[in-house]
C-alpha cells in the first residue's frame, strides 16, 4: 500500500525557514519523479516543485531561489527547505506521486507577517 506521510510545518515569521520531509512506504521511492504542493486557504492547490528520479528539478517561480527541493532515496524520504519564508506561502504543503495519484495528508504552514 503506497503511503505518503509529511512533516516538519509550522508557524514561522516572514522571512524564517522550514523544512519539509515526506516519507513515502509501500513503492520503490527512488523509481518515481516526486512532486510538492501547496493549497492556500481558499484557493486552489498548486504545483510547488518537482524532483524526478533523472536528477531533474524545476520550481514554481515565486519560490525558485527560496526553496530547494531534494531527496533520499535511501531512505525513502523527499525534502522541502524552504528560506526566506512569506506570508503568501502559507497553506497546506503536500507531496506528490503523480504515478497513481498518491497524495499525502499534508503538513500547514503558517507564515506570520
Amino acid at each position: 500500500q503506497v503511503k505518503l506521510v509529511e512533516s516538519g510545518g509550522g508557524l514561522v515569521q516572514s522571512g524564517g525557514s522550514l523544512r519539509l520531509s515526506c516519507v513515502g512506504s509501500g513503492f520503490d521511492f527512488g523509481r518515481y519523479d516526486m512532486h510538492w504542493y501547496r493549497q492556500a486557504p481558499g484557493k486552489e492547490r498548486e504545483w510547488v516543485a518537482v524532483f524526478s528520479t533523472g536528477g531533474y528539478i524545476n520550481y514554481k517561480s515565486s519560490v525558485a531561489h527560496r526553496f530547494k527541493i531534494s531527496r533520499d532515496n535511501a531512505n525513502s524520504t523527499l525534502f522541502l527547505q524552504m528560506n526566506y519564508l512569506k506570508p503568501e506561502d502559507t497553506g497546506i504543503y503536500y507531496c506528490y506521486r503523480r504515478t497513481g495519484d498518491y497524495w499525502g495528508q499534508g503538513t500547514q504552514v503558517v507564515v506570520s507577517s
